[in-house]
């Protein structure tokens, strides 16, 4: 079964969050859009390229009213040490939640379990905490903000224009399409 259009399962977590530690629960991503971004380690080697490339557009998130939460099953104090000693991960000024129980990652099915560690697993969520976008790969395949943003302002479209649906490399401005009988073999 796919977690798209589930409600977020109930979670509390600690994050490390602009130089505090913070609790984090699912009540936390309600009336607001939400992406989890679940990688697999702290000082590792494509994270800190994904997390910088978040950092870098994080502002663009922010004009749509979208936070960004990055998890790993590091400890918050690990997010502390590395946020202080990386100039990359020194640029996130979002929540980077620790899952050490492994608890998050597994309710959002991207833990290996023999590892200990998440995929590389990216979760849009609605204001009412419903999942409307997955993305899971290898952890060896880095993911793209802007593609992440554009996916973002899709989801955003698609729920506030019923009966509209946004067609392949989509930009705001651009055509959508209305389902019906009448297109049916006509793309």
């Amino acid at each position: 079964m796919s977690l798209i259009n589930t409600v977020v399962k109930p979670f509390k977590a600690q994050a490390y969050h602009q130089g505090k530690f913070v609790e984090v629960t699912e009540e936390s991503l309600k009336g607001k859009w939400s992406v989890f971004v679940f990688y697999p380690a702290d000082f590792t080697f494509v994270c800190p390229t994904e997390l910088g490339d978040l950092a870098d557009n994080y502002a663009e998130f922010q004009k749509l009213g979208v936070e960004i939460y990055s998890v790993s099953t590091d400890t918050h104090f690990t997010h502390k040490a590395w946020h202080d000693t990386s100039d990359t991960i020194a640029k996130i000024t979002y929540p980077m939640v620790a899952d050490p129980t492994l608890a998050i990652s597994r309710a959002f099915e991207v833990l290996i379990e023999e590892e200990g560690l998440a995929y590389r697993g990216t979760f849009v969520i609605n204001p009412e905490g419903q999942i409307k976008i997955i993305e899971v790969h290898d952890n060896g395949i880095g993911r793209d903000a802007k593609e992440l943003l554009r996916k973002v302002k899709a989801a955003q479209y698609v729920a506030s224009h019923p009966g509209e649906v946004c067609p392949a490399k989509w930009t705001p401005g651009e055509a959508t399409l209305k389902p019906s009988l009448d297109l049916v073999g006509k793309i």
